[in-house]
């Protein structure tokens, strides 16, 4: 399998009212075979047996099989990748209801809320217990049309529902709302069962192959017109790509054979109708950056991007905060901030000829925090944030030739705020860059104060000293003992009434050295992509 990265673009067809029909058919077939196929791979039947039994029983082709089953498949995993860190959440959380009950226990002994904690520990341990059994019996509990829906229709007032046959035509609905057409590189446009041919105007021609079972007026569905507001190059790039190669075997027997880009369809409905998803694997970029020139580093945090410049030597060149505004924005919108802020940063770096070092974060213990934390905490270590900013950053790096370098995140922030934050009057975010981007480089971290002066939250700084570094052992055991005095020193500073105090002024030599940049607010529609011109590059304070 390619270790080449998959882009996905999508775009809103246009359709009449037996093209609409057609696709609703389609995917309720899809649907069926979906949860047949599921339920029969549970009894444990092989696979060649169930192949030859649904083609002759839902009239579907060999290929549309397979891309029922390729899916089904990819849930099934992704719901077996999910179940340890489900059973590490569910555990946290059964400690966090002990602790509250411990508490409520000496305080209200014998009270309502006492009782419905109780209540909500045994439901936990439950839970727990039930997907502890799932993951040693290799069992998968999937839930077709989201368990969210399906509970709905015990609360049918709460939720909007005037009877139950409102909700079950959701239901079913939702049940039936998509299907996968799989492609293939050595199939003619990359896929025979939805073929795209371009049109004279630049637009696409979908010629979608329907089962047997709804070919009464003909096999295709032609769907012209269809054009990408973003990927439409790279997709005519990949159907163009399809060419036939002549080849011999062995014995010399000659050989024609297809050879191209696999381009596979997924077809979606939502409340204003159908949106089709084209993936294509990426193209090779030439890696147009080297480390000789340095590096720039990335911190990233749940409301900003803080990013630091190093040359060769590892001396900090330029440091600079990217705002991203995520709070109270849709999913759409959230995306489209974090992908024009990580497409501008990887443009700068791109100019310098400078690789980007990311921190290779552990999203799965995030998101065993998120289950206990605060709201307020919960969009601080958000795994969304982080998942979403690291693979668009990655992805960027591709297209754009520039060389992406993971390093392990252990101590950074302790690093910056300590070694490099009054030293160079930045932030401690900044300072965690520009340790990401030393460490990319393989540079010295080893302590280069004696005293720690460290920013403390409210703008001003904190005092501490530095225990004695024992050099027989890994420089980080030494890290790991300031931090926990770090922590000491916020805390201590907390209380004692330090965050009231106002913020210290940075100092005149420093003040240019660090600098922010906020994305441009305006937009063309609320959950689009926000317009960020080439020409804000020129503008930024590096």
């Amino acid at each position: 399998m390619s270790d080449r990265p998959v882009f996905t673009y999508q775009t809103r067809l246009r359709l009449a009212a037996e093209q609409v029909a057609a696709l609703d058919a389609y995917a309720d077939l899809y649907g069926q075979a979906e949860r047949a196929l599921f339920a029969r791979m549970r009894v444990g039947i092989p696979m060649g047996d169930l192949k030859r039994e649904f083609l002759r029983r839902f009239g579907i082709t060999a290929r549309q099989f397979n891309a029922i089953r390729v899916g089904l498949e990819g849930k099934i995993a992704s719901i077996r990748e999910r179940l340890p860190e489900w059973i590490a959440e569910a555990e946290s959380r059964i400690q966090r209801a002990e602790r509250v009950i411990g508490i409520l226990s000496a305080r209200e002994p014998g009270s309502e809320k006492l009782h419905q904690k109780k209540r909500r520990l045994g439901n936990l341990r439950a839970r727990l217990a039930a997907r502890i059994a799932d993951r040693d019996s290799g069992r998968v509990r999937l839930c077709f049309g989201s368990r969210r829906l399906f509970r709905k229709q015990f609360a049918l007032e709460e939720n909007g529902y005037a009877s139950h046959a409102e909700w079950k035509e959701d239901w079913q609905a939702a049940r039936s709302d998509q299907f996968f057409v799989i492609g293939s590189k050595d199939e003619t446009a990359g896929n025979q069962s939805c073929r795209a041919s371009i049109e004279d105007d630049g637009s696409l021609t979908l010629r979608l192959r329907l089962p047997d079972a709804l070919a009464s007026d003909g096999k295709l569905l032609v769907i012209p017109g269809v054009r990408f507001a973003y990927g439409q190059e790279e997709i005519l790039q990949a159907l163009a790509a399809s060419r036939v190669v002549f080849s011999q075997t062995k014995t010399g027997k000659p050989v024609r054979k297809r050879e191209g880009v696999a381009v596979s369809y997924r077809f979606l409905r939502d409340r204003k109708g159908w949106r089709v998803f084209a993936s294509v694997e990426a193209r090779p970029v030439p890696i147009a950056t080297s480390r000789l020139a340095g590096a720039v580093g990335i911190d990233i945090n749940h409301d900003h991007l803080a990013v630091a410049e190093t040359d060769r030597f590892g001396n900090l060149r330029r440091a600079l905060r990217v705002d991203l505004n995520l709070y109270g924005k849709t999913e759409d919108q959230a995306k489209a901030i974090i992908g024009d802020a990580a497409r501008m940063i990887v443009e700068m770096a791109r100019e310098r000829g400078l690789p980007l070092v990311l921190e290779r974060l552990d999203l799965k213990k995030r998101r065993a925090e998120l289950e206990v934390a605060s709201p307020s905490a919960a969009r601080k270590i958000s795994s969304f944030c982080y998942s979403k900013t690291i693979a668009m950053l990655k992805a960027a790096c591709f297209r754009a030739g520039v060389e992406g370098i993971e390093v392990d995140p252990a101590y950074t922030s302790v690093i910056g705020a300590v070694n490099h934050a009054r030293r160079h009057g930045i932030g401690s975010h900044q300072g965690a860059a520009y340790a990401v981007a030393r460490r990319g480089l393989g540079l010295s971290e080893r302590p280069t104060v004696r005293e720690a002066i460290a920013p403390a939250r409210n703008g001003g700084h904190l005092t501490f000293a530095l225990p004695v570094r024992n050099r027989a052992k890994h420089v980080w055991s030494f890290w790991s003992e300031v931090r926990r005095r770090l922590k000491a020193a916020h805390a201590a500073h907390a209380r004692s009434g330090g965050l009231r105090e106002p913020p210290a002024p940075l100092l005149p030599e420093t003040r240019a050295l660090g600098a922010t940049w906020a994305l441009p607010a305006q937009s063309r529609h609320a959950n689009r992509r926000q317009n960020c011109s080439a020409d804000v590059i020129d503008d930024l304070p590096w």
